[in-house]
């Protein structure tokens, strides 16, 4: 990179699939909307303390800029500033369950964690495997979301002769979350035979909830003998989650068809999804539940942290940690799954499962940074570069000329409590309150406009759909 004083020229080479404005090797600006300077800026490869120069929504330039106008600068000295999060994996509940969650509350959750691009599930009411449901949710969202969006479109045993149709659609990453095991109401997709043609008619890879469902139908009597979280477990136990993902890298395989495997629990997939990744191209994601709590944690905090796939004993965790080090895990998601804590209080197995997770996902990731069982490089590559290239985000996921300006500012050393009342979902609480992190989201930029600052909501709602490429 070479930069000049005055009008600056950044030469630099933008990816081929950006606009031919921010092709160019030189970028000349006379003034910036916004120049953010002082900050470290941390990439998947490692880090940099070029200054940032924005303009109409995108990253203009990038050097020294001390020299060049802007209509306003930001001092962001003693900060890191990553790329915005890519969010593959949430629940905002709209429509039909908007009691707990809507696209205006989890989208106020999502950039005051750092979060500036959702991909939303399609278990909602009704679900999202219509052209039509998916069309609505993309006009609910217009005007409303404080991040940028797209909808997963659900696999159902109603539309799979439909798969070809539906994938692609513009505001969708595609055909996701297909649930092989019972989970949420109608999205269940659980023989051979169905999956097989959801692959061989999807244009794009396809998110799986890998867990058997002939398995979990005959392990009942075990789940309802204990009415405590603990129990949840044992009946989707190791082997519900093994067979199923087994089951569907084999028919990955035999389709020619990638796929992406959702929030992986188990030391023993871990081996099969490694062939898979080398074989045949499998992606896969853990979130930070799944890192962070053991079913040690049930004592305390009960169906706060149920969810499916299961947290697991701390063999399974120490493995997830290892494969993430070695580089098996594509994504970090949060699978942000409020329920009420009325929902969440009903005995078991009749609490619900999932947690809210979109605004701690960067914190309690830069936490295990602080503690050394990551780097923030890793954190950037698994929660925004890896994803805009395994899904095709245009103009997302890095900070070079040419890309989108959805930023946020970090403060790496601050130290925090999370509280119940700090989470913006309308659900209210987070299975984290009272831990003390390390690490925390200062300033949030949404196409180049502020979403956050100083850790509070600011100019109002500016996401907008996510344009995704051909794959």
């Amino acid at each position: 990179m070479r930069v000049t004083s005055g009008p600056v020229v950044v030469l630099i080479a933008a990816p081929e699939d950006t606009p031919t404005e921010g092709r160019k090797l030189g970028v000349v600006a006379e003034q910036f909307d916004l120049i953010i300077s002082g900050a470290t800026i941390v990439e998947p490869h490692g880090r940099d303390r070029s200054d940032l120069g924005i303009t109409d929504g995108r990253i203009a330039a990038r050097g020294n800029l001390t020299l060049c106008d802007a209509a306003e600068r930001l001092d962001a000295s003693g900060l890191l500033l990553l790329p915005g999060v890519i969010d593959t994996q949430v629940h905002f509940r709209e429509p039909g369950l908007t009691h707990k969650e809507d696209l205006e509350t989890g989208s106020k959750a999502a950039v005051l964690g750092g979060v500036t691009s959702v991909f939303e599930e399609p278990n909602t009411n009704p679900t999202t495997t219509t052209r039509e449901a998916l069309n609505a949710k993309l006009d609910s969202a217009a005007g409303r979301m404080w991040c940028h969006y797209a909808f997963w479109v659900g696999a159902s045993m109603d539309n799979l002769d439909e798969i070809s149709i539906l994938d692609p659609l513009p505001g969708s990453p595609g055909i996701g979350e297909v649930f092989m095991g019972s989970s949420t109401g109608p999205l269940l997709v659980a023989d051979d035979d169905s999956l097989r043609k959801v692959l061989r008619n999807a244009s794009r890879r396809v998110s799986i909830h890998a867990e058997d469902e002939p398995r979990l139908l005959s392990r009942v009597e075990i789940r309802d003998s204990v009415a405590h979280a603990r129990n949840h477990p044992v009946w989707r136990d190791v082997e519900s989650s093994v067979l199923a993902t087994r089951r569907v890298l084999a028919l990955s395989e035999e389709t020619g068809h990638p796929i992406h495997v959702l929030h992986v629990s188990t030391a023993e997939e871990l081996p099969l999804l490694a062939e898979g990744k080398s074989q045949i191209g499998t992606s896969c994601e853990v979130t930070p539940q799944h890192l962070t709590f053991t079913d040690d944690d049930y004592e305390e905090l009960g169906s706060r942290i149920q969810m499916n796939t299961p947290i697991r004993e701390s063999r399974h965790r120490d493995a997830l940690w290892a494969a993430v080090l070695d580089g098996l895990f594509d994504v970090i998601g949060s699978d942000h799954a409020p329920h009420t804590l009325e929902e969440k209080s009903a005995p078991y197995p009749k609490s619900p499962s999932g947690m809210p997770g979109v605004q701690t996902l960067l914190p309690v990731m830069l936490d295990h940074a602080a503690s050394g069982r990551i780097s923030i490089e890793q954190i950037v590559r698994m929660t925004s570069t890896r994803p805009a290239e395994l899904f095709g985000c245009h103009a997302k996921g890095q900070l070079l000329p040419g890309f989108d300006a959805d930023l946020v500012l970090v403060d790496a050393d601050a130290e925090w409590m999370v509280t119940d009342e700090a989470m913006a979902s309308k659900c209210g609480w987070t299975p984290y309150a009272g831990r003390t992190l390390m690490g925390r989201v200062i300033h949030t930029f949404v196409q180049g406009g502020w979403a956050v600052r100083e850790s509070e909501l600011q100019h109002g709602p500016s996401g907008r759909p996510v344009i995704f490429q051909v794959m």
